[in-house]
């Protein structure tokens, strides 16, 4: 459980986030949703503790982050930034191996290789495993480094915007992938989102976010909604049901 209370963000005067407070339960797939600035990544590199906490407290299944020894929360926490920064020169299984690091401290045993083996597997990587990260696509170094959080075993799983880089077929494997992780692992995934339509399909809460607050959080199909999503996005937007799934039209 992700517990967040009363946590606010000031950056050079102007202010980023602004009381947020939200309980996110053990489990399931949740997307941070809304427009550009609306504070999504922002939120989430608080509770990576990739910025420090100004005002208010954020627990991960009971863990404070702002207290919890570091090796301690890397093993309860994994998070994916936007721009990790990964080394080029790096192979593909060496990338991987990094997630057990708060396991092994760089030492991989017998165990960390077989976890690293079968993480390759999951994310269709064994193919690549001795390739180097400079040579990849750039969907297949964003498979590499979702893969590499994977592997990290912990049971909150942080992700801000994995899609980037990914066309529509590797974006959408990536997702069924997390919500697969989800249903079968009892992992919890918190993503950040740019496109609605993979919220509504994979998504189990939406949290969306407008100029630093929580503009709505609940279940997808209470969010899912034309008048909701025109008061967070700002322009009007049809709603249908195709295939059995909520459908935003807004491109239309």
């Amino acid at each position: 459980m992700i517990d967040i209370s009363d946590v606010s963000l000031t950056l050079g005067g102007s202010v980023i986030l602004d009381q947020i407070s939200l309980t996110l339960p053990k489990g399931g797939v949740t997307a941070l949703v809304g427009p550009n600035g609306a504070g999504k990544s922002s939120l989430l590199s608080l509770i990576a503790r990739l910025r420090p906490l100004q005002t208010g407290r954020i627990t991960v299944d009971g863990h404070p982050i702002d207290t919890t020894p570091t090796r301690q929360l890397a093993k309860v926490m994994a998070i994916l930034r936007q721009d990790p920064g990964v080394a080029s020169r790096l192979r593909v299984a060496e990338l991987v191996g990094f997630g057990r690091f708060p396991h092994s401290g760089g030492r991989l045993t017998a165990e960390d290789r077989r976890i690293v083996a079968e993480t390759l597997e999951r994310f269709d990587l064994t193919g690549l495993a001795s390739r180097f990260i400079d040579t990849l696509s750039g969907g297949q170094r964003q498979r590499a480094l979702v893969a590499m959080t994977f592997c990290q075993g912990t049971g909150t799983v942080l992700l801000d915007e994995p899609l980037n880089n990914l066309d529509m077929f590797h974006a959408r494997e990536l997702m069924r992938m997390l919500r697969k992780i989800a249903d079968e692992h009892g992992k919890t995934v918190l993503v950040v989102l740019h496109d609605i339509n993979h919220a509504a399909a994979h998504a189990d809460r939406i949290v969306a976010m407008k100029d630093g607050r929580i503009a709505a959080a609940g279940d997808t199909a209470s969010i899912i909604r034309p008048d909701l999503l025109e008061m967070v996005f700002g322009f009007p937007m049809q709603v249908e049901t195709i295939a059995g799934r909520l459908t935003v039209l807004h491109h239309a």
